[in-house]
């Protein structure tokens, strides 16, 4: 048997908590279905732990004082008329007539009868009820006399105890006659309370489900109405990001998120106009810089012309010029060559900048195309060429001509002699076709310094700021490496680890299979080649 002691029930033992450890939620609609979850089981286990003990502490209270009350009110009238030692029959009509009362319990009465001897007498026969089926405790509370003080005014007083036997809860109950005579037990069985119980605790956990699962749903609904407006946010930063400045988020209400809504709206607001704002002064330098360089064209034929005069006359031995002015004769010649190929490479970098740069394609040889850039400008010399001839790319031939010029004219200026071209086909998609055309161009220099070269193909820049005014541009990389992007290519600089700097230019070998989207078309009937 388990016991409960007297005066109350054993508390109920602490749920044991839950660890959650590593446990993301990366939706937040999820996250706000758990919270309320969980907001809403604690709030209902509560409310169902409170209401279940409240009502077992109030069903059995009412019931086991009933049961007690009734019990000593048996032992007064009825076993308070037995002699002080009564026979076993007494004792046991006695204990049949208590056991009649209303609560229906079954009693126990133990005498000394008139021989000496303990007698019993069970309301539930020589089988039921006996007195081994009495705690110890409870038997020893009810035969130990009390000493009789200010506060106590009797020897003996009633004792109870809740126990449970297979299963089934009962109440045990004792007390002694004052004055002489048997000593009352009485078993009560507490099953029909405790289906009761039962019952409710289903009940309850019943109503607990049910209110775990309105709170989802709930809590599904309000997730969807708080985070539609993120949703849409989010969508219109999406759309803001991918450049459509135009978007606008509709606002309705006058909470946070509404107020969120219109600060995104005038935050949107503000970057297109000032993108546009941006977009308008960028297209003016665009234009100014076209309308310069074309401006600039027309006087600058004229000096040219002039300047190649002058340039021949200086080619004769008595060409008339006094030897104090040759020297400005020939800078007045390099300037001006220098000017024109500035005035054609700012033309070229308008065009790319406007997007109105487009290709004429052909079926080249890229050996035969390598060797006449380099004859053209005298380079036989100073460059090895290793191509095989038969490598056939179809691209823009003088586009890569201009690639060629700035990337061989670059090495010679800072690398020195010999510089070395190499040529190669590769495999880009894996199909072993061949559909890449490499083209290394490497010097023998000292290399290009580590802070430099991300930026060698930024326009006008130059590696030391102590030379501003050098002999190129400042444009050449740069205008390579839009001709390389326009065809879908691609330049990289980098150092050899056997000394020197190798820039690699990579191009697909037939440019008319691209994408319809990255397309550009034909080229226009205006270029320049860029300095190296």
């Amino acid at each position: 048997m388990t016991q409960e002691h007297q005066g109350g029930s054993r508390g109920w033992s602490a749920a044991r908590k839950g660890v959650w450890s590593r446990l993301r939620f990366t939706s937040l609609r999820l996250r706000l279905v758990v919270v309320f979850g969980l907001v809403a089981l604690t709030a209902a286990v509560s409310a169902s732990g409170i209401a279940y003990w409240l009502n077992r502490e109030s069903v059995l209270t009412r019931t086991q004082d009933a049961v007690l009350r009734d019990f000593e009110q048996e032992m007064r009238n009825r076993a308070g008329t037995l002699s002080e030692r009564p026979t076993q029959d007494e004792l046991q009509r006695t204990a049949g007539q208590m056991a009649t009362s209303s609560q229906r319990f079954t009693v126990l009465l133990v005498a000394e009868n008139p021989d000496g001897r303990t007698v019993y007498g069970s309301s539930g026969g020589l089988n039921g009820f006996s007195l081994e089926d009495v705690p110890v405790s409870l038997r020893e509370a009810v035969t130990e006399r009390q000493e009789i003080t200010s506060t106590n005014k009797y020897p003996h007083h009633l004792y109870w105890q809740r126990i449970v036997d297979d299963g089934t809860p009962y109440l045990v109950a004792g007390t002694r006659l004052i004055g002489g005579g048997p000593t009352g037990y009485m078993l009560k069985s507490l099953e029909p309370e405790a289906k009761d119980l039962n019952s409710l605790a289903w009940s309850l956990g019943i109503a607990t489900g049910l209110a775990l699962i309105g709170s989802a749903l709930l809590a599904h609904a309000a997730a969807t109405t708080v985070l539609k407006p993120v949703q849409r946010l989010g969508v219109a930063a999406r759309r803001l990001g991918e450049g459509k400045l135009d978007t606008r988020l509709r606002v309705s209400g006058t909470d946070e998120l509404a107020d969120l809504s219109r600060t995104f709206n005038k935050a949107a607001e503000a970057l297109e106009k000032r993108v546009a704002d941006m977009a308008g002064r960028d297209e003016a330098s665009r234009r100014f810089v076209a309308d310069m360089s074309h401006e600039l064209r027309t006087p600058l034929t004229a000096i040219t012309a002039v300047t190649e005069v002058l340039e021949e006359e200086l080619e004769f031995e008595n060409g008339g010029f006094d030897p104090m002015i040759e020297p400005a004769v020939r800078l007045v010649v390099s300037e001006t060559r220098r000017l024109n190929d500035l005035v054609e490479n700012l033309m070229e970098v308008t065009r790319f900048d406007a997007g109105t740069a487009r290709l004429v394609l052909d079926d080249v040889d890229i050996a035969d195309q390598i060797t006449a850039c380099i004859d053209a400008r005298a380079w036989l010399d100073a460059v090895d060429l290793d191509a095989e001839r038969g490598i056939h790319a179809r691209i823009d031939p003088r586009r890569l001509d201009v690639i060629l010029a700035n990337l061989i004219g670059n090495a010679l200026k800072h690398g020195g002699s010999p510089v070395r071209v190499a040529v190669r086909v590769d495999d880009t998609d894996g199909t072993g076709d061949g559909d890449a055309l490499v083209i290394e161009v490497r010097d023998h220099g000292p290399g290009i310094p580590e802070e430099v070269l991300p930026h060698v193909f930024d326009r006008f820049y130059k590696a030391s700021a102590s030379r501003p005014r050098s002999e190129g541009s400042g444009l050449g990389l740069s205008i390579a490496l839009e001709n390389a992007h326009i065809h879908g290519g691609e330049i990289t600089a980098a150092n050899s680890p056997e000394g020197g700097a190798v820039f690699t230019l990579r191009l697909p070998r037939d440019v008319s299979a691209r994408d319809a989207s990255e397309k550009t078309g034909d080229v226009g009937d205006e270029g320049a080649e860029g300095d190296a």
